[in-house]
Protein backbone atom coordinates (compact mmCIF):
# COMPACT_ATOMS: atom_id res chain seq x y z
CA UNK A 1 0.00 0.00 0.00
CA UNK A 2 1.38 3.42 -0.93
CA UNK A 3 1.37 6.20 1.62
CA UNK A 4 2.58 9.82 1.32
CA UNK A 5 6.35 10.18 1.46
CA UNK A 6 8.28 12.82 3.32
CA UNK A 7 8.25 16.35 1.94
CA UNK A 8 10.15 19.52 2.72
CA UNK A 9 8.81 21.30 5.77
CA UNK A 10 6.32 24.01 4.88
CA UNK A 11 7.16 26.44 7.63
CA UNK A 12 10.86 26.31 8.53
CA UNK A 13 10.62 29.45 10.71
CA UNK A 14 7.89 28.11 13.00
CA UNK A 15 8.94 27.21 16.56
CA UNK A 16 7.31 23.81 15.95
CA UNK A 17 7.84 22.75 12.36
CA UNK A 18 6.70 19.10 12.52
CA UNK A 19 3.82 17.56 14.46
CA UNK A 20 3.42 13.83 15.03
CA UNK A 21 0.20 11.95 15.66
CA UNK A 22 -0.22 8.54 17.24
CA UNK A 23 -2.95 6.38 15.67
CA UNK A 24 -4.59 3.80 17.98
CA UNK A 25 -6.66 5.48 20.72
CA UNK A 26 -5.56 8.91 19.50
CA UNK A 27 -7.21 9.01 16.07
CA UNK A 28 -9.55 6.03 16.43
CA UNK A 29 -10.79 3.56 19.04
CA UNK A 30 -8.60 0.51 19.57
CA UNK A 31 -8.02 -0.65 23.15
CA UNK A 32 -11.73 -1.17 23.81
CA UNK A 33 -11.74 -3.93 21.18
CA UNK A 34 -8.76 -5.65 22.83
CA UNK A 35 -10.46 -5.34 26.23
CA UNK A 36 -13.60 -6.99 24.82
CA UNK A 37 -11.47 -9.84 23.45
CA UNK A 38 -9.76 -10.28 26.84
CA UNK A 39 -13.13 -10.44 28.59
CA UNK A 40 -14.35 -13.12 26.19
CA UNK A 41 -11.05 -14.98 26.66
CA UNK A 42 -11.82 -15.25 30.38
CA UNK A 43 -15.36 -16.45 29.69
CA UNK A 44 -14.05 -19.19 27.39
CA UNK A 45 -11.56 -20.39 30.02
CA UNK A 46 -13.98 -20.15 32.94
CA UNK A 47 -15.10 -23.82 32.67
CA UNK A 48 -11.48 -24.95 32.99
CA UNK A 49 -10.24 -22.67 35.81
CA UNK A 50 -11.21 -20.95 39.00
CA UNK A 51 -10.90 -17.41 37.67
CA UNK A 52 -10.82 -15.96 41.20
CA UNK A 53 -7.62 -17.87 42.02
CA UNK A 54 -5.94 -18.45 38.68
CA UNK A 55 -4.50 -14.94 38.08
CA UNK A 56 -5.42 -15.49 34.44
CA UNK A 57 -5.24 -11.80 33.53
CA UNK A 58 -1.73 -11.46 34.97
CA UNK A 59 -0.57 -14.64 33.23
CA UNK A 60 -1.87 -13.42 29.85
CA UNK A 61 -0.23 -10.02 30.34
CA UNK A 62 3.11 -11.65 31.20
CA UNK A 63 2.89 -13.89 28.14
CA UNK A 64 2.10 -10.91 25.91
CA UNK A 65 5.06 -9.00 27.32
CA UNK A 66 7.47 -11.84 26.57
CA UNK A 67 6.00 -12.44 23.12
CA UNK A 68 6.36 -8.83 22.00
CA UNK A 69 9.97 -9.69 21.18
CA UNK A 70 8.76 -12.43 18.80
CA UNK A 71 5.41 -11.23 17.47
CA UNK A 72 5.46 -7.47 18.02
CA UNK A 73 2.43 -5.46 19.05
CA UNK A 74 -1.15 -5.89 17.91
CA UNK A 75 -4.01 -8.32 17.53
CA UNK A 76 -1.97 -11.17 16.07
CA UNK A 77 0.48 -11.17 18.98
CA UNK A 78 -2.45 -10.99 21.40
CA UNK A 79 -4.13 -13.96 19.73
CA UNK A 80 -1.03 -16.15 19.84
CA UNK A 81 -0.51 -15.16 23.48
CA UNK A 82 -4.11 -16.10 24.33
CA UNK A 83 -3.65 -19.51 22.71
CA UNK A 84 -0.35 -20.09 24.53
CA UNK A 85 -1.78 -18.97 27.87
CA UNK A 86 -4.91 -21.09 27.48
CA UNK A 87 -2.92 -24.24 26.74
CA UNK A 88 -0.54 -23.63 29.64
CA UNK A 89 -3.17 -22.66 32.20
CA UNK A 90 -5.42 -25.63 31.41
CA UNK A 91 -2.46 -28.02 31.17
CA UNK A 92 -3.53 -28.71 27.57
CA UNK A 93 -7.06 -29.74 28.61
CA UNK A 94 -8.70 -26.99 26.56
CA UNK A 95 -10.64 -28.35 23.58
CA UNK A 96 -9.83 -27.69 19.96
CA UNK A 97 -13.26 -26.10 19.69
CA UNK A 98 -12.41 -23.55 22.37
CA UNK A 99 -8.99 -22.88 20.86
CA UNK A 100 -10.81 -22.10 17.61
CA UNK A 101 -13.01 -19.67 19.53
CA UNK A 102 -9.89 -17.90 20.77
CA UNK A 103 -8.55 -17.70 17.24
CA UNK A 104 -11.83 -16.12 16.14
CA UNK A 105 -11.47 -13.48 18.86
CA UNK A 106 -8.27 -12.26 17.24
CA UNK A 107 -9.87 -12.22 13.81
CA UNK A 108 -12.76 -10.16 15.16
CA UNK A 109 -10.33 -7.51 16.42
CA UNK A 110 -8.58 -7.45 13.04
CA UNK A 111 -11.89 -7.06 11.21
CA UNK A 112 -13.39 -4.41 13.47
CA UNK A 113 -14.30 -1.26 11.53
CA UNK A 114 -12.36 1.93 12.20
CA UNK A 115 -14.27 4.44 14.32
CA UNK A 116 -12.67 7.87 14.56
CA UNK A 117 -12.70 9.71 17.87
CA UNK A 118 -15.03 12.74 17.95
CA UNK A 119 -13.55 15.90 16.36
CA UNK A 120 -10.43 14.05 15.15
CA UNK A 121 -10.79 14.89 11.47
CA UNK A 122 -11.23 18.62 12.04
CA UNK A 123 -8.34 18.69 14.53
CA UNK A 124 -5.97 16.94 12.13
CA UNK A 125 -7.06 19.16 9.25
CA UNK A 126 -6.48 22.29 11.35
CA UNK A 127 -2.95 21.28 12.33
CA UNK A 128 -2.17 20.12 8.77
CA UNK A 129 -3.09 23.55 7.44
CA UNK A 130 -0.13 25.14 9.24
CA UNK A 131 2.34 22.30 9.86
CA UNK A 132 3.71 19.23 8.21
CA UNK A 133 2.29 16.30 10.12
CA UNK A 134 3.51 12.73 10.42
CA UNK A 135 1.61 9.67 11.60
CA UNK A 136 3.75 7.41 13.80
CA UNK A 137 2.18 4.15 14.93
CA UNK A 138 3.30 0.73 16.04
CA UNK A 139 1.69 -2.67 15.63
CA UNK A 140 1.02 -5.30 13.01
CA UNK A 141 1.92 -3.90 9.58
CA UNK A 142 -1.08 -5.28 7.68
CA UNK A 143 -3.58 -4.28 10.37
CA UNK A 144 -2.16 -0.77 10.74
CA UNK A 145 -2.12 -0.26 6.97
CA UNK A 146 -5.75 -1.35 6.74
CA UNK A 147 -6.85 0.95 9.57
CA UNK A 148 -4.98 3.93 8.14
CA UNK A 149 -6.56 3.40 4.72
CA UNK A 150 -10.05 2.95 6.20
CA UNK A 151 -9.71 6.03 8.40
CA UNK A 152 -9.78 8.39 5.42
CA UNK A 153 -7.04 10.50 7.03
CA UNK A 154 -3.98 9.24 5.14
CA UNK A 155 -3.86 12.07 2.60
CA UNK A 156 -3.53 14.66 5.37
CA UNK A 157 -0.13 13.37 6.50
CA UNK A 158 3.22 14.35 5.04
CA UNK A 159 4.57 10.97 6.05
CA UNK A 160 3.26 7.76 7.61
CA UNK A 161 5.51 5.50 9.68
CA UNK A 162 4.62 2.07 11.09
CA UNK A 163 7.41 1.14 13.50
CA UNK A 164 8.13 -1.99 15.51
CA UNK A 165 8.86 0.03 18.66
CA UNK A 166 8.39 3.64 19.67
CA UNK A 167 11.73 4.50 21.21
CA UNK A 168 14.02 7.55 20.94
CA UNK A 169 15.93 6.00 18.03
CA UNK A 170 12.74 5.50 15.99
CA UNK A 171 11.56 9.05 16.62
CA UNK A 172 15.00 10.51 15.89
CA UNK A 173 15.10 8.69 12.55
CA UNK A 174 11.63 9.85 11.49
CA UNK A 175 12.28 13.45 12.54
CA UNK A 176 15.60 13.54 10.68
CA UNK A 177 14.14 11.98 7.53
CA UNK A 178 11.42 14.65 7.58
CA UNK A 179 14.10 17.33 7.74
CA UNK A 180 13.16 18.40 11.24
CA UNK A 181 14.86 18.84 14.60
CA UNK A 182 13.73 17.24 17.88
CA UNK A 183 13.38 20.58 19.68
CA UNK A 184 10.91 21.69 16.98
CA UNK A 185 8.88 18.49 17.03
CA UNK A 186 5.69 17.85 19.02
CA UNK A 187 4.05 14.44 19.39
CA UNK A 188 0.37 13.90 20.14
CA UNK A 189 -0.74 10.63 21.71
CA UNK A 190 -2.56 8.77 24.46
CA UNK A 191 0.44 6.84 25.83
CA UNK A 192 2.97 8.62 28.01
CA UNK A 193 5.29 5.62 27.66
CA UNK A 194 5.27 5.33 23.87
CA UNK A 195 4.15 8.71 22.53
CA UNK A 196 5.57 11.25 24.97
CA UNK A 197 8.53 9.95 27.00
CA UNK A 198 10.80 9.04 24.02
CA UNK A 199 10.18 12.44 22.41
CA UNK A 200 10.97 14.31 25.62
CA UNK A 201 14.21 12.33 25.84
CA UNK A 202 15.19 13.85 22.49
CA UNK A 203 14.33 17.39 23.57
CA UNK A 204 10.94 17.51 21.88
CA UNK A 205 7.44 18.34 23.08
CA UNK A 206 4.35 16.29 23.86
CA UNK A 207 0.57 16.58 23.85
CA UNK A 208 -0.92 13.91 26.09
CA UNK A 209 -4.55 13.03 25.36
CA UNK A 210 -5.51 10.10 27.63
CA UNK A 211 -7.88 7.43 26.35
CA UNK A 212 -10.46 6.04 28.82
CA UNK A 213 -8.68 2.68 28.97
CA UNK A 214 -4.96 1.97 28.57
CA UNK A 215 -3.12 -1.33 28.11
CA UNK A 216 -1.26 -2.21 31.31
CA UNK A 217 2.10 -2.41 29.51
CA UNK A 218 1.71 1.24 28.44
CA UNK A 219 1.19 2.47 32.01
CA UNK A 220 4.85 2.34 33.08
CA UNK A 221 6.65 5.62 32.38
CA UNK A 222 8.81 8.32 33.96
CA UNK A 223 7.04 11.46 32.69
CA UNK A 224 6.50 13.91 35.54
CA UNK A 225 2.98 15.23 36.06
CA UNK A 226 4.25 18.80 35.88
CA UNK A 227 6.68 18.43 32.97
CA UNK A 228 6.64 21.86 31.27
CA UNK A 229 7.18 20.32 27.83
CA UNK A 230 3.90 18.39 27.99
CA UNK A 231 0.45 19.80 27.30
CA UNK A 232 -2.40 17.71 28.72
CA UNK A 233 -5.78 17.78 26.99
CA UNK A 234 -9.13 16.02 27.28
CA UNK A 235 -9.97 15.40 23.62
CA UNK A 236 -9.13 16.02 19.95
CA UNK A 237 -10.93 19.38 19.77
CA UNK A 238 -8.21 20.81 22.05
CA UNK A 239 -5.28 19.65 19.88
CA UNK A 240 -4.83 22.87 17.81
CA UNK A 241 -4.80 25.03 20.96
CA UNK A 242 -2.29 22.70 22.60
CA UNK A 243 0.06 23.04 19.62
CA UNK A 244 -0.33 26.83 19.77
CA UNK A 245 0.61 26.82 23.46
CA UNK A 246 3.65 24.66 22.73
CA UNK A 247 4.73 27.05 19.99
CA UNK A 248 4.52 29.94 22.44
CA UNK A 249 6.60 28.03 24.99
CA UNK A 250 9.12 26.97 22.33
CA UNK A 251 9.46 30.59 21.15
CA UNK A 252 10.05 31.79 24.71
CA UNK A 253 12.60 29.02 25.28
CA UNK A 254 14.50 29.89 22.10
CA UNK A 255 14.45 33.62 23.00
CA UNK A 256 15.82 32.97 26.49
CA UNK A 257 18.68 30.90 25.04
CA UNK A 258 19.60 33.78 22.74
Amino acid sequence: MDFPLSASLRAPTRPISLVGFDADDTLWHSEIHFRAAHAEFERILAPYLDLADSALHDRLLATEQVNIRLFGYGAKGMTLSMLETAIAMTEARISARDLARLLDLGKEVLRHPVELLPDVRSAVETVAASHDIVLITKGDLFHQEAKIAESGLADLFTRIEIVSEKDPAAYARVIAECGGAPERFAMIGNSLRSDIEPVLALGGWGVHMPYPVTWALEMVHEVADDDPRVQRIDGPAQIPQAIARIEALASASAFSRN
